[in-house]
């Protein structure tokens, strides 16, 4: 969440919500550093909660300007939003029942205030230039990290004339789906650039899904079940893509697979809605127009289904919410086979630290789930290939790709050592004044 103050307006990019310790990111996530009722307008880069999730914390404080996003993206924040609200409340009403809330517990807001965030959304398609008013044009252009998502072009033209680039968080080139990030182009005064994998190489995508299928084979034989911690939005159909093409190609065996959360299945309606921002030069894309549905895969909405997944006997693959195992369905999932042997609990997607997630994927074998502490007998293993972010290389061809000269920028979005790596690429690609910001930290035009 970025406040740019340009042109007499008060301008926030994005709004989303920290994850990680639960105190304290309650408490990071709870407190807005600034009045909601002064801010003029957002811009929102995509969907993901990271960077929408607290849309509906800042309508409840107040704000009532427009929210601009590309038509994806807003679509997707209809249900992302109010899914976000209705978990707060639901897993809240769980702990009550248990006797187990704390103080930060308590939701950030409620589906009510997710709703409303709707009514304030204003879609911009890609490459169209936009004005937020007199002085300040809006671009939008193809990220490649998801559905929607956009990368920031945004120009000042009172007094002295800026250009900031806001890049969102920057995909790959060659993820199914999507198409590949089309990074603007020519002189930037203040680039704002994402840092998440700055640090490494991901293996490609054509690895990730060789490697599925073997999990997915291996934990079969076995009679286990496959649990992946998924963002709904993206990674699960991410998944369902790569499962699809496994089965075509006779790769895994015929075991039913479940996408097991109802943002999911909301979110896959969503993409269905957009196959205008599909990547057409995909085979499967060109090849059939069920791209989410074949017959081992089912969809489940309700309750008593997913509780029964975990009732269930025989080898499965379930594929639950949320991506950083934090909430939703598959907490109760891990609660229930985290202890078999025979399982196998899948990383698709960045764990960020002090997370559910980080904790198992770093092999701890002692985890707390729900306020209960659960014994991990089940295998563990990360897939790299299947991430949104761009990793290091990427990183660096779509820095070169913006053209520059780029008099300064400011790193963030990452980890202490992605941070340190992007400030490095930077300086190594000729930008000289490039910092890296604490929170709560500004700087002038």
């Amino acid at each position: 969440m970025h406040l740019l103050e340009a042109a007499g307006a008060r301008i926030l990019l994005d709004s989303g919500l920290f994850q990680g310790r639960r105190a304290e990111t309650h408490a990071l996530n709870a407190r807005l550093p600034f009045d909601a009722r002064r801010i003029d307008s957002v811009v929102l880069s995509h969907a993901h909660i990271d960077h929408s999730g607290r849309l509906p914390l800042l309508v409840k404080d107040g704000f009532h300007g427009p929210v601009y996003a590309t038509p994806a993206t807003r679509d997707l924040c209809a249900v992302m939003l109010a899914d976000a609200g209705h978990i707060q409340e639901k897993d809240h009403e769980h702990l009550l029942r248990k006797g187990r809330a704390l103080p930060d517990s308590e939701p950030l807001y409620t589906l009510r205030d997710a709703v409303a965030v709707q009514e304030l959304m204003v879609g911009v398609p890609y490459r169209r230039v936009f004005y937020l008013r007199k002085h300040v044009a809006l671009e939008f252009l193809e990220a490649g990290h998801i559905l929607g998502s956009a990368s920031v072009d945004l120009r000042v033209s009172e007094g002295t004339k800026q250009r900031l680039v806001f890049s969102g968080d920057i995909g790959r080139s060659g993820l199914p789906v999507v198409r590949d990030p089309e990074p603007p182009s020519g002189p930037i005064d203040t680039l704002i650039v994402e840092a998440t994998y700055a640090d490494r190489r991901h293996e490609s995508f054509a690895e990730a899904e060789v490697r599925l299928g073997e999990v997915v084979r291996r934990v079969a034989e076995r009679g286990g079940k496959v649990l992946i911690p998924a963002f709904a939005v993206g990674r699960a159909q991410e998944l369902v893509y790569s499962l699809h093409r496994l089965y075509r190609n006779g790769q895994i065996p015929e075991i039913p697979i479940y996408v097991d959360s109802p943002l999911a299945v909301d979110v896959t309606t969503v993409f269905r809605l957009h196959p205008e921002v599909f990547d057409q030069r995909e085979r499967l894309i060109e090849t059939t127009d069920e791209l989410f549905d074949f017959p081992l895969l089912r969809y489940v909405r309700e309750v008593a289904e997913s509780k029964a997944l975990d009732a269930g006997h025989g080898p499965s693959v379930i594929i639950s919410a949320s991506g950083m195992a934090e909430s939703g369905r598959i907490l109760h999932h891990l609660v229930h086979g985290i202890g078999d042997h025979r399982n196998l609990v899948l990383f698709v997607g960045f764990q960020a630290e002090h997370t559910l997630g980080r904790r198992i994927q770093n092999g701890q074998d002692t985890v707390r789930i729900l306020g209960q502490e659960h014994q991990r007998r089940a295998e563990v293993e990360t897939i790299g290939g299947y991430s949104a972010h761009a990793d290091r290389d990427e990183l660096r061809a779509w820095v070169r790709r913006l053209g520059g000269p780029i008099r300064r920028a400011f790193v963030v979005h990452g980890e202490p050592q992605s941070l340190e790596a992007m400030e490095a690429i930077l300086r190594e690609e000729g930008v000289q004044d490039v910092r890296v910001p604490k929170h709560g930290e500004s700087f002038d035009l």
